[in-house]
């Protein structure tokens, strides 16, 4: 299936830079303007608003002299790329390192094990208070005294605010040192508490998606717990394998905690939905919708490839330990996005998907990778190494329902607690008991939770990781 479609795409892009009358003669587009030509040849091509953007319209290249003068007049890539998004596009985005990128959806980053969190420390000020998420195993945070609802105010001596929280946290370099803090619930204050922690990032860490899984056995009840972080590829053996304990242990109930989730492989998301369920195999999951011009050509030459399935097997033929549960229990916050709210969405028309937390991030959009090819063999243009993560397809499930663009709502609305994180996988974490107390019957109204986190300030990058990737290979041609 994936060669058929590589090779219908490739079909139809051929055809599509084949039917202009250019000169190309007339066409001298290098450096810069290169790499803008490719950035837009790419958006007209695949860019699922195409039709929304009047400079991405099918007749701006019709004329070689105007194309050639437009596109000269745009100069910067990254700029041009940015004007011509639609305007209620959030998530595409472009690089200057296929390569870095690449890693890095592949979970290999510069990383110093550290997933924090950003937040107001007051009401109409601009200090911001950072809180400890969880830390990553076998990372250099691993190594050091920081912990889950540890709270840092200061970096590297300044006082964390609003204008330089992105230099001070998210800068290139690699070592920077935590002003911890106490909070004074009393009179909601931060105070630094002398303890300083430096943390350096490592090239190229490697994050292991499932970071936390338990088993607990309540009464009548055997009920597995997952902490997942990322929906990576190239770990869904691994989580083939949390499954089988499940399985072998034969619990009864599963909460999926996504809260910190937000996206990352459809494949590996597929596979967690077969590994939930698997009653369903083969089944419609999910479904894709393109831009008019290729969802025309699929439906035309290939309407199969619209829909993506339930699996029964890996991509290495390897059999999943599916539970064949009936209902799940899935964590949420304001994080959670992309491949686990499609997740969310996909199983809703087949099992009860009990959601518990804050409403997700509205993330209904999958992307891939567009590369500047030269030739039909896959060769990269040598001259620069620019790539665009445009977002290309909104993913619906089985019943065509795709329209979550404010999150999804959660049946038991829960923030966290700033004051009270609790420890991730312990029962007595405010949403994990809160899930247990549904599952054994003990469930109760949620009283008020103080200090919630709200009005979070995110990392800048955020789009690298609330992502949906698409399967397979796409090609631009010359």
């Amino acid at each position: 299936m994936k060669n058929f479609k590589f090779l219908s795409l490739f079909l139809m892009l051929f055809f599509l830079n084949c039917s202009k009358d250019k000169d190309d003669n007339l066409i001298n587009l290098e450096g810069e303007l290169e790499i803008s030509d490719f950035v837009w040849k790419g958006l007209n091509y695949y860019y699922y608003w195409q039709k929304n953007v009047p400079n991405l319209s099918d007749t701006m290249d019709d004329d070689a002299n105007s194309y050639t003068t437009f596109i000269s007049q745009n100069s910067d890539p990254e700029i041009f790329f940015d004007e011509l998004l639609f305007s209620e596009d959030r998530f595409s985005w472009i690089v200057d390192d296929y390569i870095e990128h690449a890693n890095s959806l592949s979970g290999i980053v510069a990383h110093n094990g550290m997933e924090f969190g950003l937040t107001y420390q007051c009401s109409g000020c601009t200090d911001l208070v950072g809180y400890v998420r969880y830390i990553q195993p076998n990372s250099n945070a691993s190594t050091k005294e920081i912990y889950r609802g540890n709270f840092f105010i200061t970096v590297n001596g300044f006082s964390l605010n609003i204008d330089n929280y992105r230099e001070l946290l998210y800068s290139d370099d690699l070592t920077y040192t935590l002003g911890l803090a106490n909070y004074d619930q009393e009179n909601g204050i931060f105070d630094l508490n002398g303890q300083n922690i430096t943390l350096t990032k490592q090239e190229n860490f490697q994050i292991n998606p499932i970071h936390k899984t338990n088993i607990y056995s309540l009464g009548e009840n055997n009920i597995g717990y997952l902490h997942y972080s990322k929906f990576l590829a190239d770990y869904t053996d691994e989580l083939n394998d949390v499954f089988a304990n499940f399985k072998s242990s034969n619990i009864t109930d599963l909460v999926l905690d996504l809260r910190y989730n937000s996206g990352g492989s459809i494949y590996a998301s597929r596979v967690l939905c077969s590994l939930i369920t698997g009653q369903f195999s083969n089944q419609v999951l999910i479904s894709y919708q393109w831009n008019d011009k290729l969802m025309d050509y699929w439906n035309e030459n290939n309407p199969e490839s619209l829909t993506k399935p339930f699996v029964n097997k890996l991509d290495d033929n390897s059999s999943l330990n599916s539970l064949n549960l009936e209902r799940i229990y899935v964590l949420t916050s304001s994080r959670t996005a992309s491949a686990s709210e499609m997740l969310i969405n996909g199983l809703s028309p087949y099992i009860d998907v009990i959601q518990i937390g804050d409403y997700t991030v509205g993330k209904n959009v999958g992307s891939i990778t567009v590369h500047d090819y030269i030739d039909n063999d896959g060769t990269k243009n040598p001259n620069h190494k620019y790539a665009m993560q445009p977002i290309v397809i909104k993913v619906a499930n089985k019943d065509g329902y795709a329209d979550f663009d404010n999150g999804l709502p959660p049946d038991i609305n829960q923030k966290e607690s700033l004051s009270n994180l609790g420890i991730l996988s312990s029962p007595s974490e405010p949403l994990f008991l809160t899930a247990i107390n549904l599952i054994t019957g003990n469930a109760r109204n949620i009283e008020n939770v103080k200090n919630p986190i709200e009005y979070t300030i995110e990392n800048p990058k955020i789009n690298l990781e609330q992502i949906a990737t698409l399967e397979g290979e796409y090609k631009i041609l010359k």
